[in-house]
């Protein structure tokens, strides 16, 4: 019996211990993080909100705290003063973000940093109390570096705003952080001035809780190791340029990341700048490298800096901060172990709502997502490549703007003047010129000149709204695609899952009674023929500013139709709303109709859609873009937090956009499913952030936007199509000379001013 039972024992004791491994495995498996230790990566807030407020800032790390994920750590890069203590400034030069220069003119330092004379205001040449009563955080308004050599530009109004230079113990304690991080840079330089850093790293630890400590020097990481070996603070070896020297082996950190058995012999994890991860060659993407699962292999965490919302980044990520960050997160072979940013809200809103969602779903229903002449945020806008990457990043509904042509057939293009969107101005038909002051002050090259095989031999031309911050779009598309009829266009999306397009409508007074060309009646029969007017899993919708063309349609059609109103106005009256409900579903509005702003802060609300929506009209707004100089300072830089802005602060029902997958994602989010929102996915409060600029800095004063009448909406009819128009118009003319002049002229500069910025790009 003995020998039976001493069997069974075994038997059952395997059996838990198989049960025991199992779960573990299982539970490991279960972890849908592919960091070191399974767990979610870290946000790591690099001098608080220091996108937006002065770094190492109270109100920088403050923010921090108030919008990040929970466990948050808080990152300071410690100097040390004349007498010994340890404050938070990202840089020795206190010159680069303090008063100091204005506040003591005139007697800077010239030191040896790292072998290289430079001359600045130290934090070694003055003591804490000084330093306390009479220098404030400011933020650096030079241009800001990223990895990728391209630049970004912060607002200086929040600066001279009493922000104190803080101690190390003041961001320990005052903000009491989950974590808590130290960033030892120069610690070199401190011993040339006869201040220990290390004496100071471990007094300070003894006092306040330290969670981790970074430094880019190994003979300083090695001489406190045996102090730290027994506590709980982690040591990260921080990795520089691959080319710049390690003072103390005086190797390159591009060798040392070649012996990470080395760097885990004093450190438990490493930083390394986010291209040491994710090269970056004339600003794309290439393959990843292995340096997270190298060190993973050791042992070693992995943390990836250098991310910044208004740093131009690569083209791969379409001006989207936060896909740059799940690149690093969630790219199914690996994670690294937390990220270093300024914009913690960011990095927080990738981890705790974007990672491992499911892209098989479409997501929410709201908003709806409209393409802005197809995605001519990626390609050039109302082209084939435009429309069928809109569809694949998940738009609701694909636009076309409709122009008319010579022989007058309905074609998708991104304007009626040839000179937006083309290479008009460079082809044979450069000359043709005309100025029509009922279109445009201008001279153009319009659509109406140009048959429709002949407009087919010009190239398509991406836009760039934001090329004075030196901010292109996808350059290897720059010419990418062909432009599409409109009967091509429903061909395209009746092959495609959408919920239906928009067909925008302008000019039609004009194309009839001076063109002889019927842009209404063409559209209503390309539709009839297409096959739309017996659709009915796909949905039309006509958007027009134009109340006559609108009308036209009702009475002609059942399709949708969509009321554009093009200026910002305040307020709508009823009389306004009710003569848009008797011709239109829904209506477009500008972003500052529901947020006026001021120098791109959010002054507040409107109440035109709670009031539109009171007469069951539908609300979309336009126009949404990624780069990060179109939003609002409050939106922190990231067009995610714009659109979950509009959407749940303004209650908008669909957005209109050059970016559709953007807006596309936002709706997969898995944080819109929870009952709870979390602090990073909350609505910006327009006015909020306007109170914290410095009262010297705030925006003057400007003249609220116009009320909406009914005298605003009210148009007459469409005139009919006359016979003698062609006849009558304007065309291009050699006997013209003043015009043809000027043309030339003008046409010659813009060539000039293009070949300029594209040369500057290639090199």
């Amino acid at each position: 019996m003995s020998i039976i039972r001493a069997l069974f024992f075994v038997c059952v004791l395997h059996s838990v211990v198989t049960l025991k491994v199992s779960a573990q495995r299982s539970t490991k498996k279960a972890s849908a993080w592919q960091t070191l230790t399974g767990n979610e990566p870290l946000v790591i807030a690099r001098g608080g909100l220091s996108g937006l407020f002065p770094d190492s800032s109270f109100a920088a790390y403050d923010t921090a705290m108030r919008t990040s994920v929970p466990n948050v750590v808080l990152w300071c890069d410690v100097q040390l003063t004349k007498d010994g203590i340890g404050i938070c400034l990202p840089d020795l030069r206190l010159d680069n973000f303090t008063s100091i220069e204005f506040a003591l003119p005139n007697t800077s330092s010239t030191y040896l940093v790292n072998g290289v004379s430079t001359k600045g205001w130290f934090s070694v040449d003055y003591d804490m109390d000084f330093l306390q009563k009479n220098i404030f955080s400011v933020l650096t308004v030079t241009l800001l570096s990223s990895s990728n050599s391209k630049y970004g530009f912060r607002t200086e109004r929040f600066d001279g705003n009493m922000y104190a230079v803080l101690a190390v113990e003041d961001v320990a304690s005052q903000n009491k952080p989950s974590g808590f991080w130290l960033n030892v840079q120069h610690d070199s330089f401190f011993t040339q001035h006869y201040l220990s850093m290390r004496s100071y790293v471990i007094s300070v630890s003894k006092r306040v809780v330290v969670n981790y400590i970074s430094s880019p020097e190994v003979g300083f990481l090695r001489g406190i190791a045996t102090r730290f070996k027994t506590s709980k603070t982690k040591l990260v070896f921080r990795f520089l340029g691959a080319a710049d020297t390690e003072p103390s082996t005086n190797q390159t950190y591009g060798s040392l990341l070649k012996n990470l058995t080395f760097i885990k012999v004093f450190a438990s994890g490493i930083l390394v700048p986010k291209s040491y991860i994710w090269p970056v060659t004339a600003g794309y993407l290439l393959p990843h490298t292995s340096v997270v699962l190298d060190a993973h292999k050791q042992g070693l965490e992995v943390y990836a800096s250098d991310f910044a919302n208004d740093a131009t980044f690569s083209y791969n990520y379409s001006y989207n901060p936060l896909s740059e960050y799940l690149s690093s997160v969630d790219n199914g072979d690996f994670s690294v172990d937390g990220v270093l940013s300024g914009f913690p809200i960011t990095a927080s809103a990738a981890i705790g709502c974007f990672a491992h969602m499911n892209n098989s779903s479409s997501g929410q229903d709201t908003p709806s997502v409209i393409s802005h002449k197809g995605a001519s945020g990626m390609f050039p806008g109302c082209t084939d490549l435009a429309y069928n990457q809109a569809v694949a990043d998940g738009a609701n509904y694909i636009d076309c703007s409709v122009q008319m042509t010579k022989d007058g057939l309905p074609v998708c293009l991104r304007s009626i003047n040839l000179l937006d969107g083309t290479d008009v101005a460079q082809s044979a038909f450069g000359s043709f010129s005309v100025i029509i002051p009922e279109i445009q002050e201008n001279p153009g090259i319009f659509t109406f000149n140009l048959t429709w095989e002949e407009t087919k031999t010009l190239k398509p031309v991406i836009s760039n709204p934001s090329f004075d911050y030196q901010l292109f779009r996808n350059p290897a598309n720059k010419n990418a695609g062909s432009f599409v009829s409109l009967a091509e266009f429903l061909t395209l999306a009746l092959s495609k899952p959408l919920s239906g397009v928009l067909i925008n409508i302008e000019h039609a007074a004009y194309l009839a009674d001076k063109q002889g060309l019927g842009i209404t009646d063409s559209v209503i029969d390309v539709l009839n023929k297409s096959g739309y007017k017996n659709e009915t899993t796909q949905e039309v919708i006509i958007q027009s500013t134009n109340k006559a063309v609108l009308t036209a349609f009702k009475a002609q059609s059942s399709y949708k139709r969509m009321y554009m109103v093009d200026e910002d106005i305040s307020f709508i009256d009823d009389s306004s709303i009710k003569d848009i409900k008797s011709f239109a579903d829904s209506v477009a509005i500008g972003k500052e109709s529901i947020f006026p702003s001021e120098l791109l802060f959010l002054t507040g609300s409107t109440k035109v859609v709670p009031r539109l929506h009171s007469f069951n009209l539908s609300v979309y707004a336009y126009l949404f873009r990624n780069e990060f100089v179109s939003q609002a300072w409050d939106f922190f830089s990231d067009p995610i937090v714009e659109i979950n802005s509009y959407v749940m602060g303004g209650e908008i029902d669909g957005v209109i956009t050059d970016f559709p997958a953007t807006a596309a994602s936002y709706k997969k989010s898995r944080c819109l499913t929870g009952k709870t929102l979390p602090p990073y996915m909350m609505p910006a409060k327009p006015g909020q952030l306007l109170e914290l600029v410095t009262p010297q800095y705030l925006p003057p004063a400007e003249a609220p936007n116009p009320i909406s009448t009914d005298s605003d909406v009210s148009e007459p009819p469409s005139p009919p199509v006359s016979k003698q128009a062609v006849s009558n118009a304007p065309t291009p003319s050699k006997s013209n000379a003043y015009i043809e002049k000027m043309a030339g002229f003008y046409f010659s500069s813009v060539s000039m001013f293009f070949a300029s910025l594209l040369l500057q790009i290639v090199m």
